[in-house]
């Protein structure tokens, strides 16, 4: 059977309502609700997660799965964490920076897309996510600048079955793959 893989992306914590405040009621559901398609992933069959590790719904992709392997260790769940470069949290608050190394140190694998930051670093990375990937689980509120949304739209280009949950409305799209009829 296929080892079947889900990468996460997503928009920075400052882009949300709720900032980078954790314990505000829409974070908490936000988190819920990435825990539940996680879940619903692994009942599904995937076993391998992908996180660039950046701020946000990457690292608290990593939280959730990192849980979800002692929930279910007869699943053989594994977390890769695939960095842009070595320095990706340098300029992170000491806090950050400890949360993001102890997931490291948790992960199954570590790949790393660059050993020194390059100015499409970055882009690199989302698009190892998505080439590496069955699923792509985003929080996506549906801007159509910046990374996330170019990751999404190279998961579509690529097929891949993306569900986005949008951090302001709180709600669900369920999977889906766009098929360009001009093919």
């Amino acid at each position: 059977m296929e080892d079947l893989t889900c990468a996460f992306t997503g928009h920075r914590p400052s882009s949300y309502k709720f900032g980078y405040d954790e314990e505000h009621p829409d974070c908490c559901k936000l988190k819920a609700l990435m825990t539940i398609q996680i879940v619903s992933l692994i009942e599904n069959g995937v076993t391998t997660f992908l996180s660039g590790m950046a701020l946000g719904a990457d690292i608290w992709g990593a939280e959730i799965v990192l849980a979800c392997k002692k929930q279910y260790p007869q699943k053989g769940i594994r977390l890769i964490a695939v960095l842009p470069c070595e320095s990706q949290a340098d300029r992170w608050s000491v806090e950050q920076r400890e949360r993001y190394f102890n997931i490291l140190a948790e992960c199954d694998e570590t790949v790393y897309i660059s050993r020194h930051y390059t100015r499409d670093c970055m882009f690199r990375r989302n698009r190892w996510l998505i080439d590496h990937a069955n699923f792509v689980l985003a929080v996506y509120n549906g801007s159509t600048k910046g990374g996330t949304a170019y990751t999404i739209n190279y998961a579509y280009e690529k097929k891949r079955a993306v569900i986005i949950i949008d951090p302001d409305t709180l709600t669900v799209l369920p999977y889906t793959i766009r098929v360009n009829n001009e093919s």
